[in-house]
């Protein structure tokens, strides 16, 4: 059994309790314009290049491209995506680590090679591995593969999904996850089909059938100026959790522009709108806010 992903990132702190590893699966059923990992959006492998490590000079990935898809000018180099057919010769020859090729195929034995390495970092710090994205659960089997064989080895595991996959999904993987880590980005469904493309009333009603099935679930809410940091979308995330039931914990996540230099590399365009992050001021109000409501509010994962 295989599965796409485009990272594995060791000693993480903010995706779940404990040390952790956390594997980022490729492709995502949502289309988040403030995305930070914008190379996790779609499921094909795609090119990323770092002009600023390019030399004008060289030419080795022009020269080796067996389909001649690119070509250069002065430090930047172009690629013409319909000849291209990503087998990688371009990041194999560049010396200066300019061009990566994001995504690789992997199978459930593979990951878990990876995250065997730092057992004892789980064991002492109550840690374990989380399955990110992406969306994980847009791989259903890859990823349940990997639960159930995590579960076997007695190894913590976390997975981080946005809710937005049929419910049938989301409860197998629930009950073979130790934590679900659930994504709930905006609760006005007019700016939530705007800013991530789809209606959130699939993501509202799984949560609601989650939250009966006695499962741990942490809430993690991006922060966003502008966008759903006011007083009244907090206040609909109260009312709303109130309805849900046996949650108890939201972590939130202030925007950061990790994902603007990404969608350089990718040679993806810009969204309409700078996003910008809250204030610490008024992070800490929200989190009063919250707080008072009975929620344990954590700021950041």
């Amino acid at each position: 059994m295989k599965g796409m992903i485009f990272d594995i990132k060791r000693y993480a702190i903010h995706d779940g309790p404990g040390i952790r590893t956390t594997v980022f699966f490729k492709g995502c059923t949502l289309r988040c314009q403030w995305c930070h990992n914008p190379e996790g959006i779609e499921r094909e492998r795609e090119i990323m290049f770092r002009a600023e490590r390019c030399v004008e000079e060289c030419r080795e990935c022009v020269t080796v491209c067996p389909q001649c898809a690119i070509t250069k000018k002065s430090r930047v180099i172009s690629i013409d995506q319909a000849k291209c057919d990503l087998c990688g010769k371009c990041e194999e020859a560049c010396m200066y680590d300019a061009v990566e090729c994001v995504g690789r195929e992997v199978s459930v034995q593979d990951v878990l090679n990876e995250v065997e390495k730092d057992r004892i970092f789980y064991e002492e710090s109550e840690g374990g591995v989380t399955f990110s994205g992406g969306e994980p659960l847009a791989q259903p089997d890859f990823l349940l593969g990997l639960l159930t064989e995590l579960k076997g080895r007695n190894i913590h595991t976390a997975v981080d999904t946005s809710g937005f996959v049929p419910f049938d999904i989301l409860d197998k993987v629930s009950r073979e996850a130790d934590l679900i880590l659930f994504d709930l980005k905006i609760m006005d469904e007019g700016k939530h089909i705007n800013f991530t493309g789809e209606s959130n009333s699939l993501i509202l009603e799984n949560l609601r059938k989650l939250s009966r099935n006695e499962k741990k679930i942490i809430i993690r809410m991006p922060v966003l100026e502008g966008l759903n940091d006011d007083e009244e979308s907090f206040q609909k995330v109260v009312e709303y959790l109130r309805t849900c039931g046996g949650i108890e914990e939201i972590n939130l996540l202030p925007y950061h522009k990790g994902g603007e230099a990404k969608r350089r590399r990718l040679n993806k365009s810009y969204p309409s709108i700078d996003f910008r992050a809250p204030s610490d001021e008024r992070v800490e109000e929200i989190k009063n806010h919250l707080s008072a409501y009975g929620f344990s509010v954590k700021v950041g994962g």
